[in-house]
């Protein structure tokens, strides 16, 4: 398994696979090396996995894969719980969390990604005063938190890349196993993040999709 570090780290970029909700799933990608899964605890979005379901296979994926929460206006309390039930190695906050909120957790000496939108005009959102483990560029869809399928302005996210070289940054939004090259070679981001582009249905994920964004990764 990547060690935690080292996914963060901006030597390489490393494949997160968000989304997950099936055991099966979880195991394929662990047999497959992938470095990261995401496990979607917002009811709303469409991968939602409830914290029992997690029970049933994240704690046995430990020491395997990182295992990634995606949490959207959640309490510290329950975002405390999954770290303590051994669900998730790191946090990865979508909503409107406040900087509060995020140092409560550096204070904890949890890891923590921080999702910032970035809109249509490819304007990025400051973030310098940040103390996180990592900052996610995902598109801005409002009330949608992320895992639209839209791709971000890869200009202005290599421009942020490479002005900010103090930040781990991982991109999402719309990267497909058609796209990923580009991506990577573009921004060089520490680790890409992808739902609806390694799956065959929200939540089902297609192996042949995540075995060609493995490739993607070796430019």
């Amino acid at each position: 398994m990547v060690s935690i570090d080292t996914f963060f780290s901006k030597r390489s970029t490393a494949l997160k696979i968000c989304g997950v909700t099936r055991a099966r799933d979880a195991d394929s990608l662990v047999e497959l090396n992938v470095d990261a899964i995401g496990i979607n605890f917002w009811e709303k979005s469409k991968r939602y996995c409830a914290p029992e379901n997690a029970k049933s296979f994240s704690p046995d994926l430990a020491g395997k894969i990182i295992r990634v929460g995606v949490f959207v206006n959640a309490t510290e309390k329950q975002v405390l719980a999954c770290f303590e039930e051994d669900l998730i190695d790191v946090a990865q906050f979508h909503g409107d969390e406040t900087a509060d909120f995020l140092e409560s957790f550096s204070r904890h000496n949890l890891p923590f990604i921080r999702a910032l939108s970035v809109n249509a005009e490819g304007e990025l959102p400051s973030f310098l005063g940040l103390a996180t483990t990592g900052i996610l560029l995902d598109a801005h869809a409002p009330g949608v938190y992320g895992g639209t399928g839209e791709t971000i302005d890869w200009t202005a996210a290599a421009q942020t890349v490479k002005e900010n070289p103090k930040h781990s940054i991982l991109l999402a939004g719309g990267i497909t196993p058609e796209n990923a090259r580009e991506a990577v070679k573009k921004v060089r981001p520490c680790a890409i993040d992808v739902a609806s582009g390694a799956e065959s249905a929200p939540g089902i994920k297609d192996f042949e999709k995540i075995r060609r964004l493995q490739e993607a990764l070796k430019c």
